[in-house]
């Protein structure tokens, strides 16, 4: 598989899954995807066709643990202060797919109304 291959297939696997969520829904603002649950964002991600991948979602439980990893950093706009974290891969790098899928699950459960987490919980 080539490296843009293996950037659009964990791409795709992770909005896929951001997706999956009790009403969660996608849109473009500033020529970056975003899933977003009642109007609120909890996942950034980079904009479709991109050679690289790029993630930001709130962690407020565990964002000083995964700020340590270093392909990690606190994103601009005054986001960092607020819990929220970015990854970034480049196309050769291997993409931590499934890690990268609890923090969705973390940042999901912290932006989400509380009727919807207890939706998740009661599946």
């Amino acid at each position: 598989m080539t490296p843009e291959n293996r950037v659009r297939d964990a791409e795709a696997e992770l909005r896929d899954f951001a997706l999956g969520y009790p009403e969660a829904t996608e849109a473009f603002p500033w020529g970056e995807r975003v899933i977003k649950v009642k109007g609120k964002v909890f996942v950034f991600m980079t904009p479709p066709g991109s050679e690289t991948i790029g993630i930001t979602v709130k962690l407020p439980v565990s964002a000083e643990d995964v700020l340590a990893l270093s392909f990690t950093k606190r994103p601009g706009y005054g986001l960092g202060q607020h819990g929220w974290v970015n990854a970034a891969f480049g196309s050769a790098e291997e993409v931590p797919v499934d890690l990268l899928k609890t923090w969705i699950d973390e940042s999901y459960r912290a932006v989400a109304p509380k009727r919807l987490v207890k939706a998740l919980d009661a599946r």
